[in-house]
């Protein structure tokens, strides 16, 4: 998958990875909330989403859509679907923009709309990545956990430049029989659980 990423996608990762930094130098306007993750972020959750079970595969958090392209990277090796979630209509419009001009609209479907509102209807979750308001992740498990299959597997992002804030979500999904998970120590810091 690393090896033979299509030109359209690192294009447009290239071109993403600009805005970002850009952003991060002058603090844009609506590029001040894109956000995304690091390089190496985006290729460890293409191994893990590579290694799920099969089931449905959901993203909480699409921004402008670079880490999806990583994910439907393992959606397509796999012949599976990735359904990502944006609140915010600007983030959805330059994300509809990236899967079009990255040819991945075909294993990936974006909804405008606060995930918290639909994962009840997911009943088989294979693999999830989060990357939403800090202040959701805690509901966000905890309505995502009964409906992992065994074996899925669940990435949060900022586990790490995030520790504060995020210290009851943590202490949960740590702590949590239901799951094993650790917190891996690359980009902004990765917990990963896996359902047992």
């Amino acid at each position: 998958m690393l090896h033979t990423v299509p030109r359209e996608i690192l294009e447009r990762m290239r071109y993403l990875e600009q805005l970002d930094a850009q952003d991060r130098q002058d603090g844009s306007s609506l590029l001040q909330r894109l956000r995304q993750i690091p390089p190496e972020t985006g290729k460890f959750l293409v191994l893990v989403a590579a290694s799920a079970p099969p089931g449905t595969y959901l993203e909480i958090g699409t921004s402008a859509g670079y880490s999806t392209l990583w994910l439907a990277l393992a959606c397509r090796e796999l012949g599976r679907r990735l359904t990502t979630f944006e609140v915010l209509e600007e983030k959805v419009r330059l994300a509809r923009e990236t899967f079009r001009s990255a040819r991945v609209e075909d294993v990936v479907d974006l909804v405008l709309g606060d995930a918290r509102e639909y994962l009840q209807n997911y009943t088989d979750v294979s693999f999830c990545f989060l990357d939403a308001e800090k202040n959701q992740y805690l509901e966000c498990y905890e309505a995502l956990i009964p409906n992992m299959v065994s074996g899925g597997l669940l990435v949060a992002d900022n586990a790490i430049s995030h520790q504060d804030p995020l210290k009851p979500f943590l202490d949960r999904a740590l702590g949590d029989k239901r799951v094993d998970s650790l917190i891996v120590p690359i980009g902004k810091g990765e917990l990963v659980c896996r359902k047992i």
